[in-house]
């Protein structure tokens, strides 16, 4: 059955869409950009942009942070690096808008987020604690509201 050529072309978009949010997930730690991705997909960044967030909810970059804030919780539980060493490992070139994004999303700095994770996880089995752990994207962090509470 063959759909009409605005559906096509939908159909063709959205695997477009997911190719770019699959790179995203397997090369978060890269420089990545948004219109390194779309030149990745043949579209241009403000298309992308615009698609994206229709099919997804939050545009590329944002897609983009939350994916490497979820990575950067995982090694904070661990515990055995500094924020520092983790803003860095999760491909975040500053400091301060790691933390600032962290804490928007996570809605505690990653400090304060290493130190009660290691207090309250200790116990917990990790598939468990990533599944509670997971950021809140769009700034949806509700504010002081305790880690595993």
């Amino acid at each position: 059955m063959v759909g009409t050529p605005a559906e096509e072309q939908r159909l063709r978009d959205l695997a477009l869409l997911r190719r770019v949010r699959d790179r995203i997930d397997r090369e978060y730690a890269l420089p990545l950009d948004v219109e390194a991705l779309a030149r990745g997909v043949h579209l241009s960044a403000g298309h992308l942009s615009r698609e994206f967030k229709r099919a997804y909810g939050e545009s590329p970059y944002s897609y983009l942070m939350t994916r490497r804030i979820e990575r950067a919780m995982a090694l904070l539980r661990r515990g055995d690096l500094s924020v520092t060493e983790v803003c860095f490992a999760v491909g975040c070139q500053s400091l301060g808008t790691f933390s600032t994004r962290f804490t928007e999303l996570v809605g505690m700095p990653p400090s304060a987020y290493r130190k009660a994770a290691a207090e309250r996880t200790a116990e917990l089995p990790s598939c468990v604690t990533k599944r509670v752990g997971r950021p809140v994207r769009n700034r949806e962090a509700p504010a002081g509201i305790p880690f595993l509470a």
